[in-house]
């Protein structure tokens, strides 16, 4: 996958499944809490796990799906201190670091645009490196507004000033990357190996990659 950095002056960069390992959310949303609920309502783990998955399912695509006061108001579960307990479990993707570094001595303007919870972002930057690469770190839910908005993008423009035809998104989530197209981001890319332990993305069309490897000259 070539990259002309010579047309690029801002990253705009996703967290959960781009730079990080998703196993950490996906076990954590898909075993930890429906075990939590099961304990929690004295129910059989293959009650609990239906109940639970199918709520989550209910607000996908939402703010609500990635809010952890959502969820613990909605599950009776402490869902901030639950996390606490699998925290060693959060890790970058192996070239990471390199990629963020290779961005820093690049001279771009490196932002972070995740929909995770700001709780959930305060974790992953206590547990990895990853922080001092950023000029930015932005929370969907700063604004109220998941990336499956396109309105996002425009607030996210008042605060940054970048410059849509000279930006590179690179999400998993290709319907972020459906609505920074309609705002008019030009660079789009999907990462698709968001764990070894999970299938790959299908990148619906747009351009791809595995390793960051790939991405950098």
């Amino acid at each position: 996958m070539k990259v002309n950095w010579n047309q690029i002056d801002t990253v705009l960069l996703d967290m959960d499944g781009t730079l990080l390992d998703l196993h950490f959310d996906h076990h954590f949303w898909t075993v930890e809490v429906p075990t939590a609920y099961a304990n929690k309502e004295n129910l059989p783990l293959e009650q609990a796990m239906p109940a639970v998955l199918d709520r989550l399912a209910e607000h996908k695509g939402t703010l609500n799906w990635y809010c952890l006061d959502f969820w613990t108001q909605e599950l009776g579960i402490p869902i901030e201190e639950l996390k606490q307990e699998f925290k060693h479990e959060i890790r970058e993707h192996p070239e990471t670091l390199s990629f963020l570094a290779f961005l820093r001595q690049m001279n771009k303007q490196v932002i972070m645009v995740t929909n995770a919870h700001r709780g959930s972002l305060a974790l992953k930057l206590e547990m990895t490196e990853i922080g001092p690469y950023f000029d930015y770190m932005i929370s969907a839910h700063d604004f109220k507004l998941p990336k499956e908005d396109v309105r996002i993008w425009e607030a996210i423009y008042q605060i940054t000033h970048y410059n849509p035809r000279r930006t590179l998104l690179i999400d998993d989530n290709v319907k972020a990357l459906e609505t920074a197209q309609q705002f008019g981001i030009r660079h789009l890319l999907c990462a698709t190996h968001v764990s070894p332990s999970m299938k790959p993305v299908d990148p619906k069309g747009y351009p791809a990659f595995e390793n960051y490897r790939e991405l950098m000259p």
